[in-house]
């Protein structure tokens, strides 16, 4: 199995095959608009535009399970990520990732890598504080706040996972490793 297995809905009409990634290095995010980790839009615009003329894709799903930080329909989301931070990449609709509901995207990139990890002192206390008011994270593996990310290769295997506090800065290096 790997991510060209699932389709997922779009943030218009219609379904997102990931099977149109083939060969592609693709980063998922899960994101939310009013989460103190919001600027990382800005970096992430960052490597897309370093990156997708080399083959680099990042595809962002909304997720409101975390203290109601993606509030707002589909379209709304999408305007406040174009206006404010100009991003390019694709956004499908909202969604869970933990839970009886999860996508299953989800549930198999949960599956392939369980584990993430905080680096550095003050990003493990931030993802501490983060654990403790999480209404959603019960299982081994399930996503602990918004901005978890997963790195997956041009085979559409998932290689890495990362802490909602690492900088999109943070992974330019295994991006660049993989493309």
């Amino acid at each position: 199995m790997s991510i060209y297995d699932f389709k997922v809905k779009k943030r218009k009409d219609g379904e997102f095959d990931f099977n149109e990634l083939k060969g592609k290095v693709v980063l998922i995010v899960n994101t939310a608009t009013g989460c103190g980790f919001t600027p990382q839009y800005k970096g992430l615009e960052e490597l897309y535009e370093k990156y997708n003329s080399k083959g680099l894709e990042i595809i962002d799903f909304p997720c409101n399970q975390f203290a109601n930080q993606a509030p707002g329909n589909d379209e709304e989301i999408h305007e406040f990520c174009t206006l404010k931070y100009k991003t390019q990449f694709d956004q499908m609709a909202k969604i869970d990732v933990n839970g009886e509901n999860e996508s299953p995207v989800y549930t198999f990139l949960k599956n392939a890598l369980p584990d993430e990890e905080a680096k550095g002192i003050k990003n493990k206390m931030a993802m501490m504080a983060v654990e403790k008011i999480s209404k959603t994270t019960v299982n081994k593996g399930d996503i602990k706040w918004n901005f978890t990310k997963f790195l997956v290769d041009r085979n559409g295997n998932p290689v890495k996972r990362y802490s909602p506090t690492a900088e999109p800065k943070e992974i330019e290096d295994d991006i660049k490793g993989l493309i």
